[in-house]
């Protein structure tokens, strides 16, 4: 699988990410909530397929497996 098709792949399921809260609204605290009260939900898109891959980016860096974040 090349670069392009996981930069794309991200892409999409961030693009899905946002049409779902945009119907059903996160908890208004979340990073997402934040993000598309302040800014149009393309750019909240491309932002949270950037905050996944780095994520993944980590993971793989250190072998670990993906931990649920605690609830504030």
């Amino acid at each position: 699988m090349g670069q392009q098709d996981i930069r794309r792949l991200l892409t999409i399921g961030a693009i899905a990410v946002v049409r779902w809260a945009v119907r059903k609204p996160p908890c208004p605290d979340s990073w997402l909530a934040m993000m598309l009260a302040r800014k149009p939900r393309m750019l909240v898109a491309i932002a949270l397929a950037n905050k996944m891959a780095r994520g993944i980016w980590a993971m793989m860096r250190r072998e670990e497996d993906y931990r649920v974040p605690a609830a504030g």
